[in-house]
């Protein structure tokens, strides 16, 4: 019994520290959308990723493509850019495997990641994931 209170404590504490930093309010979202547009599409042989800072207050940009044979990471010094990648073919596992994150340090929201996926021209874009207050 003392063991199954350890865990929800555990938990509860866990839950209270992650969520804080993970967890976002649906306002924040929507102003999130409202400031960035990003996608990344892929075309016979490259993805193109775009990033659009509407608010112009960010200040870095690191841009990273996991689940490659070689990570793909990147840093930028402005507000808006776009970035192709070679990429022969679509990923063996679906493009989930291979999630595109950002990190950007904004003058107003602070430093904040979104994540994403690639997707084909012919498809609608995929959720945005936004986070914050990471250190």
């Amino acid at each position: 019994m003392k063991r199954k209170i350890y865990v929800v404590i555990f938990g509860l504490a866990f839950l209270a520290i992650v969520g804080s930093v993970f967890f976002i309010n649906p306002s924040e979202k929507e102003e999130f959308n409202d400031a960035f547009e990003i996608d990344a599409i892929y075309y016979d042989g490259f993805v193109e990723i775009t990033f659009d800072d509407r608010t112009k207050k960010s200040t870095m940009i690191t841009l990273e493509i996991l689940g490659m044979p070689e990570s793909f990471q990147k840093n930028f010094f402005t507000h808006s850019f776009v970035e192709r990648i070679d990429f022969p073919s679509p990923p063996v596992y679906g493009w989930k495997s291979t999630p595109i994150t950002f990190v950007v340090e904004h003058e107003e929201f602070g430093k904040i990641g979104i994540k994403t996926e690639i997707h084909p021209l012919d498809e609608p874009s995929p959720k945005i994931i936004y986070t914050k207050n990471l250190n």
